[in-house]
């Protein structure tokens, strides 16, 4: 199970880089820095649901407890990528990776880890799989 969620997780690495390129290229530019952060957010927390709809059968959580351990991995591996390859792979300080966490200042990049986290057991109860 987890070898597949690890899986499926490396696939939401590459849509989150492509939202994030389109964030960057598309979305800001047209609608500036804050509102154009929150319609990537909704969107990336819309492709994590979405996708693990269509994969938890795949990935096959046996257990409630199962689906919640697939997000809370997903969760902390997608902060370990995010500060880790952030920082010393991309160069951003710590400060400027802190900043998506300041709801305060628009940033509500903290709904991802929510969906990510929640995800896995949202949709493995809504197919009735457990």
């Amino acid at each position: 199970m987890f070898a597949r969620a690890l899986a499926i997780w490396c696939v939401l690495l590459v849509i989150a880089s492509i939202n994030g390129a389109l964030r960057e290229v598309v979305l800001i530019p047209r609608t500036g820095d804050v509102v154009g952060r929150v319609i990537s957010t909704l969107l990336l927390s819309a492709f994590i649901v979405i996708l693990t709809w269509l994969t938890i059968g795949w990935i096959g959580p046996g257990t409630a407890n199962q689906a919640w351990l697939v997000g809370i991995v997903w969760v902390l591996l997608t902060l370990a990528f995010e500060f880790l390859a952030g920082h010393y792979l991309f160069h951003n300080s710590w400060s400027s990776l802190l900043a998506d966490y300041n709801v305060l200042r628009g940033r509500i990049w903290v709904l991802v880890l929510v969906t990510t986290l929640v995800a896995p057991r949202l949709c493995t109860a809504v197919r009735g799989q457990l």
